[in-house]
């Protein structure tokens, strides 16, 4: 089961959120921090990956609002990524 992860703090770092999650669940089997590709640096949220969906479901239980750093994490099972028909270009059939 994937969770997403929200609200986390810009300062902390992929294994740091890693260990907050494998700390308690020893069903976690991956987290990804997500990272602006320009910068270089965390977008605020990533992806917790379980094993385990009872795992998955007391994470989200005990983990959402959690504060984490000065920041209340928001934590909810994953939906899927909606599909983009524009490709992101909105206006790319706007000319005058």
């Amino acid at each position: 089961m994937k969770l997403f992860v929200g609200n986390i703090p810009f300062a902390s770092s992929e294994s740091e959120m890693r260990d907050l999650f494998s700390e308690k669940y020893t069903s976690l089997t991956s987290f990804k921090l997500i990272m602006d590709r320009e910068t270089g640096r965390s977008r605020g949220f990533g992806f917790a990956e379980f094993s385990s969906q009872e795992e998955a479901e007391q994470a989200v239980a005990e983990l959402n609002g959690y504060n984490f750093n000065g920041k209340e994490l928001v934590v909810n099972e994953a939906r899927p990524q909606e599909k983009r028909t524009d490709r992101g270009r909105p206006f790319k059939n706007n000319r005058y």
